[in-house]
């Protein structure tokens, strides 16, 4: 290697650490971002037959704004309207508080003054949550920092996505046709795991949670929100808030619709799962259960939330690597860009 190569070598090692550092800070608004655009980047196709790609980019984040927006609007005006109702049902009567303290002083001999505890915390709470102020701002502003950059990637993701997608082939030193094999092989995995596990998580958590809405559970906007969270993770499922939901039932003394829930989640729910997931994982990702199971593990305690997803990504694509390298790999330092 001679002078000019190794600095040339050296000067693109240290850029890429130095943009590695300055991605860190918001990899899970870029990782979101390139999911977004990855997904809508079909349609982006379809829309610049007709219109310019800087239209058919704006409309798409619109749509998937309000896509992603609305939902998360309706489960958190849910969740105020029960917080609500719960403060209102709560009896704040000055009679029950002072049978209260007379009942602890008859057990302890310790004379409480329950209104002046509640007001003294809450003045420690205030001065808290005062002290705290600027640190809580500066996560707030930091939060809304990512989500605007998020929105300028996948504008841009979906704009320029030819131009990316073209950069990428001139760059990437593999043979032409090797890196169309090694791009399908990737795709078929980033579908299997968006379909075999987002859409799949998706359909399950809505199919339990119409169980939770016919049998009258309490809050049941919010906990379909979370089984579809949960139905990502294999293992796991929603089999914890269905099955909270069947204790909680025959508790309230409701014990045939918790059986009426508990057949309905088994047969329905675990139908969705048995049949829907190998489906999709099998016939896309082609990723044995196992492998998926460690990439979301592996992937949310490397990228956080968005590791659910890119964990059995990354193991995918180093699987598609590795069978398109070894089966090329006496052709692999050709250069053919025909």
């Amino acid at each position: 290697m001679n002078l000019s190569k190794g600095f040339v070598l050296a000067l693109v090692v240290t850029l890429l650490v130095l943009s590695t550092m300055l991605i860190q800070p918001f990899l899970q608004y870029v990782l979101g971002a390139v999911l977004l655009a990855y997904v809508l980047y079909p349609l982006q196709i379809r829309l610049e037959a007709h219109v310019s790609p800087m239209a058919a980019a704006l409309s798409l984040e619109i749509l998937a704004v309000a896509g992603f927006v609305a939902p998360f609007v309706v489960i958190l005006a849910t969740v105020v309207g029960s917080a609500d109702r719960i403060l209102q049902n709560f009896d704040t009567d000055p009679v029950q508080i002072e049978v209260v303290e007379s009942r602890i002083e008859e057990l302890t001999g310790q004379e409480v003054d329950i209104v002046g505890e509640l007001v003294s915390s809450g003045r420690e709470i205030g001065t808290i949550v005062f002290e705290r102020s600027t640190q809580a701002f500066g996560t707030i502003t930091f939060h809304l920092i990512g989500i605007a950059l998020a929105l300028f990637l996948v504008y841009y993701l979906l704009k320029d996505g030819d131009d990316l997608v073209n950069w990428l082939h001139r760059t990437v030193p593999l043979p032409r046709d090797i890196q169309r094999d090694l791009s399908a092989e990737i795709n078929d995995v980033m579908w299997g795991v968006l379909f075999g596990h987002v859409f799949v998580a998706i359909v399950q958590g809505v199919v339990a949670g119409t169980g939770l809405v016919a049998t009258g559970v309490p809050n049941a906007l919010f906990w379909t929100a979370v089984m579809i969270v949960l139905a990502m993770v294999p293992l796991v499922g929603t089999i914890p808030v269905w099955g909270g939901a069947v204790v909680y039932l025959y508790l309230t003394n409701e014990p045939l619709l918790a059986v009426g829930l508990f057949v309905y989640s088994v047969i329905v729910v675990g139908l969705t799962d048995d049949y829907l997931r190998p489906f999709a994982v099998d016939r896309y990702a082609k990723l044995n259960p196992a492998v998926i199971l460690l990439g979301i593990l592996g992937g949310a305690y490397a990228f956080g939330i968005m590791g659910l997803f890119f964990g059995p990504v990354v193991l995918g694509a180093l699987k598609a690597a590795l069978r398109v390298g070894l089966d090329n790999w006496s052709r692999i330092d050709e250069r053919d860009v025909s």
